[in-house]
């Protein structure tokens, strides 16, 4: 599955959620939604659910994804409720933050992007949290064995200590390792990072 081709499996997929209205939270944007304050960045905010949940807890949210179906679904929730969000498309390989954000959630994305785009993509959100904001990161790791939803060339399954060093320096208010059964005796093996962005140091 390459990379065009993932982007037309969660098309299609996200179709066939907004027809069924599904707007409940998955386990991991249960875990983030408390931590989210203030101006926030969804990363691939597929259906918009976390971006509609943290919207009406009274953020100020931008969300973004590839899919124009995912977009367009939220967009109109947005409207309808007349909720503080701003829904985007966008090839979030290469997207290029500008605003900084006093929260920024990526759940369940960057595992679809080679190790190198993943890297670079987690890097760039992490320098556009501000100084006491929080990330919400979820990924695949290591341990995963379903793969059918990666092009074999064009995927990272992350160490398992991977983001504790790449967050080294943050204070983690939650690391979670969460294992689900898939198809054919697989699993999918996650972890979930939140982590505060330290303040500044001043002079004595």
């Amino acid at each position: 599955m390459d990379s065009d081709a993932s982007i037309r499996f969660f098309e299609t997929q996200f179709q066939r959620q907004a027809h069924h209205a599904d707007r409940s939270l998955n386990p991991f944007e249960q875990q983030a939604l408390p931590y989210l304050r203030g101006k926030m960045l969804d990363y691939g905010c597929g259906l918009g659910n976390l971006s509609v949940a943290a919207a009406r807890q009274g953020c100020s949210v931008v969300a973004l994804d590839a899919s124009h179906s995912a977009i367009k679904h939220l967009r109109q929730i947005a409207s309808t409720e007349s909720l503080q969000i701003t829904a985007a498309e966008a090839d979030l390989r290469s997207y290029e933050v500008r605003d900084e954000y006093d929260a920024i959630a990526c759940i369940g994305l960057l595992m679809f992007f080679d190790c190198h785009s993943a890297f670079a993509q987690l890097q760039q959100l992490q320098a556009h949290v501000r100084p006491g904001g929080v990330a919400v990161v979820n990924v695949l790791v290591q341990g995963t064995t379903y793969l059918g939803m990666f092009d074999p060339s064009s995927h990272c399954l992350f160490a398992r200590d991977e983001m504790h060093k790449r967050f080294a320096g943050w204070e983690i208010l939650c690391s979670e390792y969460q294992d689900y059964p898939s198809a054919n005796d697989t699993t999918k093996s996650f972890v979930t990072v939140i982590a505060r962005k330290p303040e500044p140091r001043t002079a004595a």
